[in-house]
């Protein structure tokens, strides 16, 4: 497995990615549950710079895939950034939801000044329970924790009590509960 910055190439299989991770948060910022459209509007992001899901913020883990073509296949990918930029990296977001879905969109902040915030990881299904997420996050917290001194942050959903183990197993620490478009979440950081 190779995990490497993500590319505008890579826009269309982060946007699937990312609604692996968040499909009802972004049917929320749509105002419909449409697949499609959810789609749609993410790819309109990932492929601009300078905003909280542009492929700039992602990392993929991608293998080799057993086949003819030898053609690697990604198969997770996370999206992050400096929480001190939250404000700036959601505005484009909030304006094109207030103009075109959502007149009265106005989220919670979800990460802050001084953490690197996980804001979506995700691992392909078939993928999922053989340790790809562990290694992606062991390579976010030697990237971030060990070598640049920062810490990392990110919100997992109380109930999602899988995911939890999976994050303390690598080290992260409930440092409080949030709420995040009207779902009740705990903050952890490592």
């Amino acid at each position: 497995m190779v995990i490497r910055k993500a590319t505008l190439q890579d826009t269309e299989t982060i946007a699937t990615f990312l609604l692996l991770a968040m499909e009802q948060i972004v049917y929320k910022f749509i105002s419909k549950e449409d697949y499609n459209q959810a789609k749609e509007f993410l790819i309109y992001f990932i492929q601009k710079e300078n905003n909280q899901y542009s492929y700039q913020n992602c990392f993929v883990a991608e293998i080799d895939e057993a086949n003819e073509n030898n053609k690697t296949e990604i198969i997770a990918v996370v999206c992050l950034y400096d929480g001190a930029e939250l404000e700036i990296l959601r505005q484009p977001i909030i304006e094109y939801i207030k103009t075109n879905f959502n007149q009265d969109f106005n989220p919670e902040n979800e990460t802050q000044k001084g953490e690197i915030y996980i804001d979506c990881l995700a691992v392909l299904p078939k993928f999922q329970g053989k340790g790809i997420g562990t290694k992606l996050l062991q390579f976010l917290i030697k990237e971030y924790v060990i070598n640049r001194k920062q810490k990392i942050g990110l919100l997992v959903e109380t109930e999602n009590r899988n995911a939890q183990k999976l994050y303390s197993k690598v080290g992260f620490k409930a440092v409080g509960n949030k709420t995040l478009m009207d779902k009740k979440m705990v903050h952890l950081q490592i």
